[in-house]
């Protein structure tokens, strides 16, 4: 029965091509090697996401797990052998400072903050809870962690390298891959952290001199190498001097211990920011329309491509650490349905073509652009968003092994289809292994669907069968029911895959090296040579060349020194502790109280909650408005 049912979908699929009138042909080489734009080696976590840091309770939980979030996490780590690198960092990173004595799954708000900025570079506490509660992500999960370079006072160097020690000594189970001095330095100026003169040459003095006592004190000590920290974080180049051409002179300029050879400075990498739009001060109207035209994307990324080529000029990678469709919270029906779930695709297929080694999409608890709600937001509980499929589908794509690359495809559009078909080769050990064809053509789920009929020449490839794997729903604008590979990962209620629909559709090449499938408007298809993607014999994960990806290259021969809980940080000076008696929280019915301020002309949105704390005040969001509004910030409530 199930052959007999298998054959009629394949007759139907067939039947369904034929019938098509918008038609492409592909020819993607059969050996990377032959292809003049192949990607470099996909890193497994390349397709990354990115914690608000005063949000990380709620994607991990409290006092119990939030198993959402560790199994969304989980079900892409099985994909590629690695887990999702995860930035915790934003706005509040330089907001936050460390106190030891605080042991709640909460962050305190300073009652006496002295730090400077429109909004205080001494705002938020953070303790020992907070790094138990980032080690429950899936185990060897690389985190770049951000540290506050906002914070100037005469005990800066006191607090930067307590939490650098902090991260390293109160985790286990995560990897600390790297971490990042300041979130955008390059809005310093306009947020009031810093006066007077700013730009390039000045902040490469305050980022070398926070990476070289977080060094000696702590790294060094503790057998790792120098080459542990990213910059500059900026959230944009576009006339300021903060590029990584004039930064190279700068950062990379300033040698480790006397000696200028550039794999013993400080850096490990490029870190930029970067939003597709951002409400406030893109220029225009964004719509869903306007999202899913591909061509959009190059041509809004074009500055940060050029920076890009900057990075590789000096022999160090590019990570782009904070990035989604809408900052800093999404719009609700663009950055939330199924429309952008095909952006998202598209964005990490287009993005590991320049070679950028990690796309980090940034995360809050409020925020439509987020893949999961992981609280109770908005009237509704955690729940799976579309955009999630994205991530599912890219991590299959790269697979086990870690010897994925892709190389886009040059398609010649067909009549109403101009910028709306993306199509790419994937291969496997410089093997074609799928090629990937995203129609945006904007379609939504009440209106009537044509398709197009791709044509595909695999001339080495004669008599095999190509897997069709759909990423679908039923139009552009769909919240809910997106499908990737037959699997669901809403219909659980837990975050874990579930079959819906275990029948995949096949094509076979013909004898004269040709293969025909069709993809549905508001859709997309990964045809995969030979299997079903994500199944049979994939590749084993590679440990020696998988973890030259997903780990920092700076770690020294020795083992790191075991430490826990009670270990000592370090203290240049016996430093007073302003006074706690406010707590970012939940208020007596549980409902979260969480702020979300911005400032300056492009800075994300970040909002903190937390459980109640005895002997301390909730702070009320009439409170939170107060503060925001002497903070000279704009306040939305999640």
């Amino acid at each position: 029965m199930d052959s007999l049912r298998a054959s009629l979908i394949c007759i139907a699929y067939a039947a369904l091509t034929s019938a098509q009138q918008a038609t492409i042909s592909l020819a993607p080489p059969s050996n990377a090697g032959t292809f003049g734009n192949v990607s470099q080696i996909i890193s497994p976590s390349f397709a990354g996401m990115g914690i608000e840091p005063s949000n990380l309770f709620s994607f991990t939980g409290r006092s119990n797990p939030n198993r959402l979030s560790i199994n969304l996490l989980q079900n892409l780590a099985g994909y590629t052998g690695s887990p999702p690198h995860l930035r915790i960092g934003g706005n509040t990173a330089d907001y936050m400072i460390w106190q030891g004595s605080w042991n709640d799954w909460t962050l305190p708000v300073n009652q006496n903050p002295v730090g400077q900025g429109q909004i205080a570079s001494d705002l938020l506490f953070f303790g020992p809870k907070y790094f138990q509660a980032m080690d429950r992500f899936p185990t060897n999960t690389p985190i770049t962690f951000g540290l506050n370079l906002a914070y100037d006072n005469a005990d800066y160097m006191v607090n930067i390298v307590n939490e650098a020690s902090a991260a390293l000594n109160y985790t286990s189970n995560v990897n600390i891959f790297s971490f990042e001095i300041g979130n955008e330095p390059d809005l310093y100026l306009q947020n009031g952290f810093r006066n007077g003169t700013w730009n390039n040459f000045v902040y490469a003095q305050h980022w070398t001199d926070r990476a070289n006592v977080v060094y000696e004190e702590v790294l060094r000590p503790m057998g790792i190498g120098s080459s542990f920290f990213e910059g500059p974080g900026t959230a944009s180049t576009i006339g300021n001097s903060f590029e990584i051409l004039q930064l190279s002179e700068t950062i990379m300029a300033t040698p480790v211990n006397g000696t200028a050879a550039i794999n013993d400075t400080f850096l490990i990498g490029w870190n930029q920011h970067d939003y597709f739009y951002y409400i406030g001060v893109s220029g225009y109207a964004l719509t869903l329309d306007f999202l899913m035209d591909l061509s959009q994307t190059p041509t809004q990324f074009a500055a940060w491509a050029d920076n890009v080529r900057q990075a590789d000029a000096t022999g160090k990678p590019y990570y782009l650490r904070e990035m989604a469709s809408v900052g800093p919270v999404g719009l609700t029906g663009i950055s939330d349905v199924f429309g952008a779930t095909l952006w998202q695709l598209n964005f990490f297929l287009y993005t590991a073509t320049l070679n950028i080694t990690n796309v980090n999409m940034h995360m809050t608890d409020n925020s439509f652009a987020a893949p999961w709600q992981p609280i109770y937001n908005y009237g509704v509980g955690p729940f799976v968003r579309t955009t999630y499929y994205a991530w599912a589908a890219m991590t299959q794509i790269v697979g086990h092994g870690c010897a994925a690359r892709v190389a886009p495809l040059t398609v010649a559009f067909p009549a109403n289809y101009a910028n709306r078909i993306g199509a790419y080769a994937a291969y496997q050990n410089d093997r074609l292994s799928s090629v990937i064809v995203i129609n945006s053509l904007l379609v939504n789920a009440t209106q009537p669907k044509g398709s197009v009929s791709v044509t595909v020449s695999l001339p080495d490839f004669a008599g095999q069968t190509l897997y069709i794997s759909e990423l679908t729903a039923d139009g552009a604008d769909s919240r809910f029911n997106t499908t990737w590979n037959g699997l669901s990962y809403e219909q659980s209620g837990t975050g874990l895959p579930t079959v819906v629909n275990s029948t995949i559709p096949t094509v076979q090449v013909g004898s004269d090296g040709t293969a025909t499938f069709s993809v549905r408007d508001s859709q997309a298809v990964v045809a995969n040579i030979g299997m079903q993607i994500g199944t049979g014999d994939t590749p084993s994960y590679a440990s020696a060349s998988c973890g030259a990806l997903v780990s920092s290259q700076a770690i020294l021969a020795q083992a790191l020194p075991t430490a826990g809980p009670g270990a000592p940080l370090y203290t240049i000076s016996t430093t007073s502790v302003p006074p706690v008696t406010t707590v970012i929280g939940a208020d007596a019915n549980g409902a979260t109280a969480a702020a979300s301020a911005t400032t300056g002309a492009r800075s994300p949105s970040s909002s903190s909650s937390g459980a109640g704390v005895p002997a301390a005040t909730v702070m009320p969001k009439a409170a939170l408005v107060g503060m925001a509004a002497l903070a000279g910030g704009m306040v939305a409530f999640a």
